[in-house]
């Protein structure tokens, strides 16, 4: 396992992905939960069957993929559905995390998850930077790059820590309110102390 582990968080549309794509270019490993998410659930998966079989088969595609937006139906709308679908979902993704972060061959290696408190993969991490945008811009940026609702980007926020929670556990903070140079201005500030940190 990489030596030191960064966490790193947002809400939605913060620029999480910004984020860790110029981590990358420092020759950091990351890990996103968001794409282990997807491939816990890709077809041949212990998970998606079991989705199948909690949720019924209306919620996989013809083509034997997981039909998300059905599924996002069901487990926004209802709490008890939603952790239902965790329940199946996160051991998986714990255990995929976990794999490969232990393989993670950077100095430090990033693990990077927008519920990094609220599903207990903190405790999977050294340290924690959240990149943080006011929720009015959030919702703005969200919108436009997903093009979902109004309604359904509140009921994501909804699902995540609130801004002042998550700032109140962050060990760093990025304001990711300008441009994307000073995104890359930031990280490049801490990166040399995230080494040192890793190195020590």
């Amino acid at each position: 396992m990489a030596n030191w582990i960064l966490g790193l968080t947002g809400g939605i549309g913060s620029g999480k992905t910004a984020a860790t794509d110029y981590f990358q270019t420092l020759g950091i490993v990351v890990v996103d939960a968001d794409v282990v998410a997807r491939e816990v659930v890709a077809p041949g998966q212990p998970a998606l069957a079991d989705i199948a079989q909690r949720f019924g088969h209306d919620v996989i595609a013809p083509d034997g993929t997981l039909n998300r937006p059905k599924l996002r139906e069901i487990v926004f709308a209802d709490a008890s559905q939603r952790q239902a679908l965790e329940a199946i979902t996160h051991p998986a993704i714990h255990a995929e995390l976990i794999r490969q972060l232990q393989v993670a061959s950077s100095a430090y290696a990033i693990l990077a998850t927008p519920l990094l408190w609220e599903t207990g993969q903190a405790k999977l991490v050294d340290h924690s930077l959240v990149i943080d945008v006011p929720e009015a811009l959030q919702l703005q940026r969200a919108s436009q790059r997903d093009g979902n609702t109004e309604a359904q980007i509140k009921a994501i926020m909804a699902a995540q820590l609130s801004r002042d929670q998550r700032l109140a556990k962050a060990d760093d903070v990025i304001t990711n309110t300008g441009s994307l140079p000073d995104l890359y201005a930031a990280i490049d500030r801490l990166h040399p102390v995230y080494l040192q940190r890793a190195n020590a």
